[in-house]
């Protein structure tokens, strides 16, 4: 009976370190697409570029690609580009896509190995549905040309890398996804939003569907991210019709204020008769 105790006490140890090492937050990023992110390698070196190689790992892709390799970028990586080795040898991405969520690993070579730590890079995005030929994204925030009277849904999506279920997410580590308007205020609690939280696998969803109001121009709706009550990171999504639909909504407009200013002209004349 003791070896059994002892046996589930290890295993319980081991279970919580594992936990411990990939949930903790400190080594974990959030950042929006189209933002900008620098990752740490903690570097104590006076000149480390020459000496440290960052690799990135993808989840259900254990082979590790090179991203930076002893200071100098690989240029067989479709983001390398975008790649810039600071002089503290940070990595810094630039326009961050979907895709670039994962596992960022930073290693430096002085008399043998020396690791650095493990960067979980998480991404939030959103993608509307229907899609527009015109939409545009930058910084966190996108635009698309629709029509009111339309329905919309807005999917935020948050790219995560670590093998956890949304419900781990949520339930043990505080994460939260939250559609608001500018004003801050949750739109759960409006009745012209359909809001809904899913899972896809690994990643936590949410998503809002609404039918677009004329006064929905310009509106700007935030899907936010928080950790423990803490904001992490935000995407702002803004719907702009387009100057020919604001001239024909116009016009609309106009032609219903004439047809009651003849239909009351006609119904003055009636009276007078």
């Amino acid at each position: 009976m003791a070896d059994k105790c002892d046996l589930c006490l290890l295993g319980l140890i081991i279970l919580s370190s594992l936990l411990t090492g990939i949930s903790g937050m400190k080594d974990h990023v959030f950042i929006s697409s189209g933002e900008n992110v620098r990752l740490s390698c903690n570097n104590a070196l006076s000149d480390c570029k020459s000496k440290t190689t960052w690799t990135y790992n993808r989840f259900r892709h254990p082979a590790a690609v090179a991203l930076i390799e002893l200071g100098i970028k690989n240029k067989d990586t479709e983001k390398h580009e975008r790649l810039s080795l600071e002089s503290d040898c940070s990595l810094n991405i630039k326009k961050v896509t979907e895709e670039d969520y994962g596992l960022y690993r930073c290693r430096q070579f002085v008399n043998g190995q020396k690791p650095g730590p493990d960067v979980f890079l998480h991404v939030l995005h959103v993608s509307v549905s229907p899609t527009s030929s015109s939409s545009s994204s930058s910084s966190s925030s996108s635009q698309t040309e629709i029509s009111p009277g339309r329905s919309v849904t807005l999917s935020c999506q948050l790219y995560s890398y670590t093998g956890f279920s949304c419900d781990y997410w949520v339930s043990s580590e505080g994460v939260e996804l939250l559609w608001v308007n500018q004003a801050g205020v949750d739109l759960k609690t409006d009745s012209r939003y359909q809001i809904l939280s899913s899972s896809d696998q690994y990643h936590c969803i949410i998503t809002l569907t609404t039918t677009l109001l004329n006064e929905d121009n310009n509106r700007e709706w935030r899907c936010r991210l928080t950790h423990r009550n803490q904001l992490k990171t935000s995407v702002r999504y803004t719907v702009k019709y387009s100057e020919a639909q604001t001239l024909r909504r116009h016009q609309a407009e106009l032609q219903q204020q004439l047809l009651h200013k003849v239909h009351d002209h006609i119904q003055e004349k009636l009276k007078s008769v």
